[in-house]
């Protein structure tokens, strides 16, 4: 127990009303105020949050404006307050203690529900603060962004950060609220919502078709260069049709780490792409892929949104999940041109599935062959 009678594993919130101005260096021989709206406790314990979770008091100091002096102090502040050490400080690594680990999963709930709190006793349920959301950069540019103004119409006090990436993004460590993820998730303490799923196909170029010939069966891909991503070796490629399965094992001599490279690989007649229908819609209806064995069920990549804590998941996060379900569920291919130019085309002699509106913005961080 900490001399004021107060648990230190849990949250007095009355204190967080009552706490006194924190004084901090910043900086100068003289001592200064946090800024405004960093006065108290409840601002000490959101800075302790970022540092915990980008492990870096000069990462947070950055991403608040600050100096990583006035972090220091405040944490400093903190912990003397609590009477227990938060963080332990070496030159390579800042790393939670028990204590402050213990400490970090309990206040980051206490928060969230106080925010929460603090928007529903404003009225009309209005979205405050500030929404990071993590997505592949190709999805987040041709997908999301085209459709981001609705949701920021109906939410006018809501402020939101895009964080583009094709890497895996760490939620904790860069303070996502809600990631939109493709492919298989990897199990986690991250609590997930499916959105929507593209089915998948095989194409290629009419070019690659007239040297290398057609395959005829699932087993046929095994003798054709099929795109696999880097690392993968000889993947496996799993095809359905009349209750009847095939796993066929493939390999490229190429490998390519994105799906958009996979699909430019596919158009210049390096091999087969195995993408979804979506993101090689426009490469379908313009003749430049041809789709090859196109009554087998190749599978479906899915679409889900992510967070690192389910259930105090921000309200602006959930809003956002309902948003794209409702959108994707009325009109998933749309992308503000028309690509759909009727049910089939033909190229080259081939016969070309239909476009379903979607471009090369599905899989980017979907490791498919």
């Amino acid at each position: 127990m900490h001399p004021t009678g107060q648990d230190v594993k849990g949250v007095d919130l009355q204190a967080v009303e009552d706490a006194p101005t924190l004084l901090v260096d910043a900086g100068t021989d003289d001592l200064a105020r946090i800024p405004p709206g960093m006065t108290d406790r409840y601002e000490a314990i959101r800075l302790f949050i970022r540092v915990a979770r980008t492990r870096s008091f000069s990462e947070a100091a950055r991403e608040r404006g600050l100096s990583q002096p006035t972090v220091s102090r405040a944490i400093a502040s903190l912990e003397k307050e609590l009477g227990v050490a938060l963080f332990a400080r070496n030159p390579r690594a800042v790393t939670l203690t028990e204590a402050g680990a213990d400490y970090f999963a309990r206040v980051e709930v206490a928060l969230n529900a106080l925010d929460e709190a603090n928007d529903a006793v404003r009225g009309s349920g209005m979205l405050r603060g500030n929404l990071r959301i993590g997505t592949p950069s190709s999805f987040g540019q041709k997908m999301l962004i085209p459709r981001l103004r609705a949701f920021m119409d109906a939410h006018p006090q809501l402020r939101v950060t895009l964080l583009l990436d094709d890497h895996r993004q760490d939620l904790i460590a860069q303070g996502i609220d809600v990631a939109l993820r493709f492919g298989a998730l990897e199990d986690s303490s991250a609590v997930a919502r499916r959105l929507h799923a593209w089915p998948k196909i095989a194409a290629a170029a009419p070019s690659y078709i007239s040297k290398a010939g057609v395959p005829q069966s699932p087993a046929d891909l095994a003798n054709f260069e099929v795109f696999c991503s880097p690392g993968t070796g000889g993947a496996g490629v799993t095809l359905r049709k009349d209750g009847q399965v095939f796993s066929v094992k493939v390999d490229c001599r190429v490998g390519v780490s994105t799906n958009e490279g996979r699909i430019a690989a596919a158009v210049a007649g390096m091999g087969i792409v195995i993408s979804t229908s979506g993101s090689c819609s426009r490469e379908l209806a313009d003749g430049t892929l041809v789709r090859l064995l196109a009554d087998w069920d190749l599978g479906e990549v899915e679409l889900h949104a992510v967070y690192a804590v389910g259930r105090q998941a921000k309200p602006a996060a959930r809003a956002l999940t309902e948003f794209l379900l409702a959108e994707l569920a009325g009109n998933p291919s749309a992308m503000r041109r028309d690509t759909e130019k009727g049910s089939a085309a033909k190229a080259g002699g081939y016969a070309v599935g239909a476009a379903d509106g979607l471009e090369r913005d599905i899989e980017r961080n979907c490791a498919d062959p």
